[in-house]
């Protein structure tokens, strides 16, 4: 029984570039990768804590295991091709002849993978960061070899090609500090005394808990005109995944004192439509 199975392992499936391929060497190579992917797996995870213990930021440690993770599967495959026969001196001459046909069928996808270990390495962005993509606004979720997973506020996941956060204007909002200014429009009837509504506007800021007045609050006049006064609030926050929900709660308190302040908002402008079916301000009507 043993003799025939171990003739059954050696027996030459196929033979390529003068390395016999046999069900034996087929297992072993199986074994070998299977066997990196878990080894793999267990050094990232060792390194993770390795890199935690010593104070790394949490980008840096998931660069470093994701790059260790890729070099001993990449390892495993190899020692895996080489254990079921291939010969990889000859693998590689024939790869080299064919990279040219396939590079260009697989042009996107080798961009990609190139950028992936380019963002793995120098980090321009890295996983936990705040970024804006075109329209899009989220937190780096993973990136791999292929592309980068980016949880959005609604906790939509977006898969953008590694590729385009190398060539693509990306916002980084966590880089090089986290804090972030956000500008808050506010509108006051031309009636009003503008510095007051600086006042007001700034009392505003510094009364919540979150703006972070050490870095100092500012308060622009944009426009001047009739019917109404146009400023800005420029205000620092800590964190930039709150942005929307402290410029609201901006807007509700300056809503407030205002009222308090006695500060009215600009006065609409009604319209009424004459006979001729033009519309005409109804103030020039009262000059007629």
């Amino acid at each position: 029984m043993l003799p025939k199975i171990r003739d059954f392992l050696h027996y030459p499936i196929l033979t390529i570039s003068g390395g016999d391929i046999t069900p034996g060497s087929i297992i072993l190579g199986v074994a070998v990768v299977f066997t990196s992917a878990i080894l793999a797996s267990l050094a990232s995870r060792w390194l993770l804590r390795l890199l935690g213990s010593r104070g790394l930021s949490s980008g840096a440690q998931f660069a470093a295991s994701k790059i260790l993770r890729y070099s001993v599967v990449l390892l495993g495959i190899l020692v895996g091709l080489s254990s079921m026969g291939l010969r990889l001196d000859a693998l590689f001459a024939a790869s080299a002849v064919l990279a040219v046909g396939i590079g260009f069928g697989l042009q996107n996808i080798a961009q990609n993978f190139v950028s992936g270990l380019v963002l793995l390495i120098e980090q321009p962005v890295a996983k936990g960061d705040f970024v804006k993509v075109g329209n899009s606004v989220g937190v780096i979720e993973d990136i791999g070899l292929r592309a980068t997973q980016i949880l959005t506020r609604d906790q939509e996941t977006i898969i953008v090609p590694n590729s385009e956060l190398m060539t693509s204007p990306v916002i980084n909002h966590s880089r090089p500090t986290p804090h972030l200014r956000i500008d808050v429009k506010v509108d006051a009837s031309a009636k009003s005394d503008p510095a007051l509504v600086r006042e007001t506007l700034l009392a505003v800021a510094a009364a919540h808990p979150e703006v972070l007045g050490d870095m100092g609050s500012e308060v622009r006049l944009d426009q001047c005109n009739e019917p109404a006064f146009v400023f800005s609030l420029l205000v620092w926050i800590s964190n930039p995944h709150d942005d929307l929900r402290i410029a609201s709660d901006l807007r509700f308190a300056i809503e407030a004192a205002f009222r308090d302040k006695g500060i009215e908002g600009p006065i609409p402008e009604r319209i009424t439509y004459a006979r001729d079916g033009l519309p005409r301000p109804l103030r020039e009507q009262n000059e007629n």
